[in-house]
């Protein structure tokens, strides 16, 4: 079902629809899921190489920022966690990278093992789905954020050389 376009808003309401959908990449017909996943990718590449402790800040006002407007933006689509609001693939594909050494066999695999998840939903992201709100669409990223960081993880201890 395609969400309906707020009509007659205001620019005040229509910027966290703006921010939630990645400045409108969520509108992308295809796997938009995969289109923002790849986005946050893109984007964390220049950032690699800083301290995670930087990496942890950037994921956690992203968080906030995509709890807030991914909520506002399902109210104004009308829609329960429509395809379009990326943000949350955002912050999930972030938490995959958290502190993962930037070779690049470590992070592909953090991003195809986030997407992995992200569809699957393991135990408990499909519980944090039906959480209300922007809690419910950004919580279940988070968690196959963290599945997919803890399997880079344990590759790495088992093929240290593999993955750099």
């Amino acid at each position: 079902m395609r969400p309906r376009e707020p009509r007659g808003r205001s620019l005040f309401s229509r910027v966290p629809l703006l921010i939630a959908t990645g400045f409108h990449l969520g509108r992308f017909p295809y796997a938009p899921g995969t289109v923002g996943s790849l986005a946050a990718f893109l984007l964390f590449l220049p950032f690699r190489h800083l301290h995670w402790t930087v990496h942890l800040s950037m994921v956690g006002v992203l968080f906030a920022v995509g709890t807030y407007t991914a909520g506002r933006a399902e109210r104004l689509l009308a829609v329960r966690d429509p395809s379009a609001i990326i943000i949350d693939e955002v912050a999930g594909c972030w938490v995959a990278l958290l502190a993962i050494p930037p070779h690049h066999v470590s992070l592909l695999s953090a991003f195809v093992l986030f997407r992995l998840f992200d569809v699957w939903k393991p135990f408990p992201a499909d519980r944090a789905q039906t959480l209300p709100g922007g809690w419910g669409i950004m919580l279940d990223d988070l968690v196959a954020g963290c599945y997919a960081n803890l399997c880079v993880r344990l590759f790495g201890w088992w093929l240290p050389g593999l993955t750099g």
